[in-house]
């Protein structure tokens, strides 16, 4: 059963005071509950609602998965939380330290979780990237992203895939070896055949691609489908219960930005020729297409360049 998302807000006070946000999550399997963001780019109008987050409760306590985009959406998740279970909320696994997964873990950090995320990490967290990516969002999402929201560094670093066990669930966080980001970590719930698979996987938009790594991207893909999930929670867009169908938009997305953004490099062609004279009917009409379609074509062909590069070098 899909329940309704309700987003809620009132300024209290003065123009500064933060908004208040209620989020009812979807329960996906027996242990396992996930917070579907809208689709599109963050936005006010959104409130910067735009990623998935989940939650595994077990009998020893919550394990979360991502933290939402906004202060705000952390607390609604707190809240949420407490609302479906008693047990404390003891950890928080980041997928990775993109604006829209990470600005609430403040909030999770105050309710007393531990926060775990790979250490390839570290890099973004000490570059200025990271204030500059903080400056950018506090002008484009205010209220929701204001002077008082900050980037929480994890409690602990992982090297390599991890598991665990926690109230008589085992959990496997597996590395990607990096792909849409250097640090991309995925995490199964074996007892239910759940995968919160982060932005490895973006259902129903186009997805943000930049300078990912796309050939490694592909690679994590193999291994999601190694795992045999029943369940696949994306980064953004509804859960998916048919993995091979809905890998496929990523998967295409990806290949088809390799295939021509690389042929144009072979070629010699200027980008914005390329970019001008390849056919993108197919993926044109989905959400996020204007926002991201162009910044995504121009960094695979960057990445195209250099692995042409490293090719004639080898």
């Amino acid at each position: 059963m899909r329940f309704a998302l309700v987003l809620i807000f009132a300024l209290i006070g003065n123009a500064h005071a933060q908004p208040d946000v209620v989020l009812v999550p979807q329960q996906v399997s027996p242990h396992c509950w996930f917070f579907e963001g809208e689709a599109g780019m963050a936005s006010v109008a959104n409130r910067g609602f735009m990623s998935n987050a989940g939650f595994v409760v077990t009998s020893d306590g919550v394990v979360v998965f991502d933290a939402l985009g906004t202060p705000a959406l952390g607390r609604a998740m707190v809240v949420a939380i407490a609302k479906v279970t008693t047990q404390p909320i003891r950890r928080v696994v980041v997928s990775h330290y993109h604006a829209d997964h990470v600005y609430g873990l403040q909030s999770l950090k105050a309710a007393g979780a531990e926060i775990w995320a790979y250490r390839k990490a570290q890099a973004y967290l000490a570059s200025p990237q990271a204030a500059e990516r903080l400056a950018q969002r506090r002008n484009d999402l205010f209220p929701w992203v204001d002077e008082n929201t900050r980037v929480v560094p994890p409690d602990l670093w992982l090297d390599g895939d991890t598991s665990f066990r926690m109230g008589g669930l085992t959990f496997r966080l597996i590395y990607s070896e990096g792909a849409h980001s250097p640090e991309d970590l995925m995490m199964y719930v074996e007892e239910d055949r759940l995968l919160f698979a982060g932005d490895l996987i973006f259902a129903g938009r186009v997805p943000y691609v930049g300078n990912a790594d796309s050939a490694g991207w592909l690679k994590a893909m193999d291994k999601m489908i190694a795992l045999r999930p029943a369940v696949v929670i994306p980064g953004h867009g509804p859960a998916s219960r048919d993995v091979e169908r809905d890998l496929a938009l990523t998967r295409d997305y990806l290949a088809y930005l390799r295939e021509t953004m690389g042929r144009a490099v072979s070629d010699l062609t200027p980008f914005d020729d390329a970019y001008a004279n390849t056919d993108w009917s197919r993926f044109r009409a989905l959400p996020a297409f204007e926002q991201a379609n162009r910044i995504n074509a121009y960094g695979t062909y960057l990445l195209m360049e250099q692995e042409l590069l490293r090719g004639n070098k080898s």
